[in-house]
């Protein structure tokens, strides 16, 4: 694999506007190589005639970098393959994060070192494949710091068996069979700048404390804001609003919302929502 770079895109403070702490200045990517690093694993090939590779993240004590949904104020990765050879399409696998509060807002994501599996789709599957292309993240500890790190490698069609990325395999959110979850019911109406949604999911009570939920939309460019999750016995009750693109007009299509259970214990994925 030829060396990386990592390029400071920005900087910004964690904390509100009004609080009173200066704002901390642009990184040099000499400072952020002791911060972040980041290695491609080359993985094997499947029986289908798939590559499983994995983006090995590995982070500096203290800081952390963010989810697919990454939360209020965090800030989301963006994945670019942009000049690979045998690679027709790459499916990202996220392992169960975990919910922190930062200055009063919620965010989503790993502390200290993270493998993202990733299945790769090939022109050949009896032929040799080269991926390329920069990830951009975001890391933060007192303050947030939006780095790109860019990346080419090998995927040898013989490689070995890697043990982190089938760790990481295993460390994925339940489905809702597995957790015996769902269907859920959700409400959908109308606000000043979207919508509102209000969802039950029918969820067993896990062991380990209080009960996060993600709501995504499946629409590019919408936000939703933190959903707030209360319980009542075998149901979790969640509320969020969904903010659209000043561009984009319509409606929700329910089967591609999806909400995400996170507890200390472990996380459960559930796909699209019926009414009521």
């Amino acid at each position: 694999m030829t060396p990386k770079k990592l390029i400071a895109l920005a900087a910004f403070s964690l904390l509100p506007m009004a609080a009173s702490f200066a704002m901390a200045p642009p990184a040099h990517a000499d400072d952020l190589a002791d911060v972040v690093d980041m290695r491609i694993l080359p993985g094997w090939r499947t029986d289908r005639g798939t590559q499983i590779a994995g983006v090995q993240i590995t982070l500096a004590p203290g800081w952390k970098t963010y989810w697919r949904s990454p939360g209020e104020a965090g800030i989301p990765p963006q994945i670019a393959l942009t000049s690979s050879q045998n690679i027709t399409n790459a499916q990202f696998q996220w392992p169960v994060p975990q919910a922190f509060e930062t200055a009063g807002m919620r965010t989503i994501g790993y502390v200290g070192s993270v493998t993202l599996p990733i299945e790769i789709s090939l022109s050949d599957p009896d032929a040799p494949a080269h991926i390329a292309g920069d990830i951009e993240i975001g890391v933060c500890k007192d303050i947030c710091i939006p780095v790109r790190l860019d990346f080419d490698a090998a995927l040898p069609k013989d490689g070995p068996r890697d043990p982190l990325i089938a760790a990481a395999l295993v460390d994925r959110p339940q489905t809702a069979t597995e957790a015996g979850a769902g269907p859920v019911r959700c409400d959908i109406r109308p606000g000043r700048r979207g919508f509102s949604i209000s969802a039950a999911i029918p969820l067993r009570a896990r062991h380990g404390g209080p009960e996060v939920t993600v709501i995504e939309s499946g629409i590019p460019g919408a936000h939703v804001s933190e959903a707030q999750t209360s319980r009542q016995g075998d149901v979790i009750y969640t509320q969020a609003e969904i903010f659209m693109p000043r561009d984009r007009q319509g409606s929700i299509d329910r089967s591609r919302l999806r909400f995400t259970v996170l507890s200390p214990d472990g996380a459960v994925d559930l796909h699209g929502c019926v009414g009521g």
